[in-house]
């Protein structure tokens, strides 16, 4: 390295010499990636990059441990690593998200920024290569920090928000238990149900879902670690594999393992697509939450009007006191990116040609924004939509006394023909169906009171 102008510097890799800024941790391959990648201006996302260096430390920790490289050298690395995790380290990782398919460019990024601070720590030469990079391959670490870092989202972030939803959505529902709605399918009025049934749905659906991305942990957090080039582990010690995990472990508090086959894990993405494809599931359980709720809230005059969500701004630059569902509505738009997400998913999935899956960035980036946006839009679902509704009980008693529906509870009395004639005159005339019942059956009120009680009409049975 030698010094070129005040604000460059010149650095050599394999290829010959570059330019680089001379403020700059990273070194030639590292630039290299940035003028060949103008793309987008995205970076890698920062749960990656923070997996990343995490990774590079446990593998230092794993080098030492089994004489692969110097102790005081390992120390150094280790040192490096915390330095960047306690400071603002994206600012070192410029490399886009849309680079070399095996993210190759992000890997030396990591290894070439680690060795300038471990450098400078222990006061010799360390290498990006055959010091940070020991015992590892771009096409083993790339998939496992993918794995390692939507694994700590899924473990620290995403679950504990979708269990304070679901928390939220049990304490709602004991708050609305005694209140009757009329129930609609088709969107068409239909038999009534209590608010706590509707919110009892939408928590199972929550509740599926946290089961299932349980289920997916424990192959999320199997790494390909071990397998450097192509799976066989060539340049890795025998142990490393085994050694990497258990450090990685203890660094983040999250139980990673061995991957049982390291030419699946390297050559595919399977994990990640099924994850993805879970997340995509979620989506469209808080789609369904969010829609039911906005046709709830519609009106306040012209809607259903059930519901009054809470009033967080403005609805409209020119209708004076207009109040929109904006947190469903976010919630809504959420849904529809993590299901887009959940597509680039896919393709980038169908990549693995031979030995190693070629669009290891996109799905890494895809997949880490779905979880962070599911885990942010899941809280405030919880706290500003749900949590903090009120129930408008008149004008849910007002539709359920109107509701000609009510009359599918005479059926086993009078039959479905006879039940349908109380029905549509009851509609036409805008009558409440216990009247035209009395006209038209033999009925005493006190028994159609019963029979068409709402509340009973919740619990089923005959």
């Amino acid at each position: 390295m030698s010094d070129s102008h005040d604000d460059t510097r010149i650095e050599r890799d394999s290829m010959g010499e570059l330019e680089v800024p001379s403020a700059a941790l990273y070194g030639a391959q590292t630039q290299r990636a940035v003028n060949n990648f103008p793309v987008s201006g995205q970076r890698m996302p920062a749960p990656f990059i923070r997996a990343l260096i995490l990774a590079k430390a446990a593998a230092a920790r794993a080098n030492v441990e089994l004489q692969q490289i110097d102790p005081a050298l390992g120390d150094a690395i280790v040192t490096a690593c915390q330095q960047l995790l306690e400071g603002d380290f994206m600012a070192h990782f410029p490399v886009d998200v849309f680079q070399t398919g095996s993210g190759t460019s992000s890997n030396m990024n990591a290894n070439e920024v680690i060795a300038t601070l471990a450098s400078r720590i222990l006061g010799d030469k360390v290498s990006a290569n055959d010091h940070v990079n020991c015992g590892q391959s771009s096409n083993d670490i790339i998939p496992t920090t993918i794995h390692v870092s939507a694994a700590i989202e899924l473990h620290e972030r995403l679950l504990p928000a979708l269990g304070h939803l679901l928390k939220v959505l049990c304490d709602k529902s004991l708050e609305v238990q005694p209140y009757v709605k009329t129930g609609r399918t088709h969107l068409m009025d239909a038999m009534p149900v209590r608010m706590s049934q509707v919110l009892d749905g939408w928590g199972q659906q929550i509740q599926a879902n946290i089961e299932h991305l349980r289920g997916l942990q424990p192959s999320l957090q199997a790494l390909a670690q071990g397998g450097t080039a192509v799976g066989t582990g060539v340049n890795a010690h025998s142990r490393f594999a085994e050694q990497f995990c258990q450090e990685l472990t203890g660094l983040t508090g999250v139980n990673f393992t061995t991957g049982s086959n390291f030419f699946a894990l390297i050559g595919s993405q399977d994990t990640a697509v099924a994850v993805s494809g879970q997340l995509k599931t979620t989506a469209v359980s808080l789609m369904k939450i969010a829609n039911d709720l906005r046709w709830m809230n519609s009106g306040p005059l012209a809607g259903l009007a059930e519901i009054e969500l809470e009033a967080l701004q403005p609805g409209s630059s020119i209708m004076p006191g207009k109040v929109n569902p904006v947190i469903p509505e976010a919630a809504a738009m959420v849904a529809a990116q993590v299901i887009g997400n959940d597509s680039v998913i896919s393709i980038a999935g169908q990549s693995g040609n031979f030995e190693l899956n070629v669009m290891l960035p996109v799905i890494a980036d895809n997949l880490l924004y779905s979880l962070q946006l599911l885990t942010n839009v899941s809280r405030l679902l919880a706290d500003r939509a749900i949590a903090s509704f009120k129930v408008n009980q008149p004008k849910l008693r007002e539709a359920l006394e109107r509701n000609p529906i009510l009359v599918t509870a005479l059926n086993p009395i009078i039959g479905y023909l006879k039940a349908a004639e109380i029905a549509k005159q009851a509609y036409r005339e805008g009558r409440p169906i216990i009247e035209v019942a009395l006209e038209h059956t033999d009925l005493p009120r006190a028994q159609l009171e019963q029979l068409l009680d709402p509340e009973k009409l919740t619990e089923g049975g005959l």
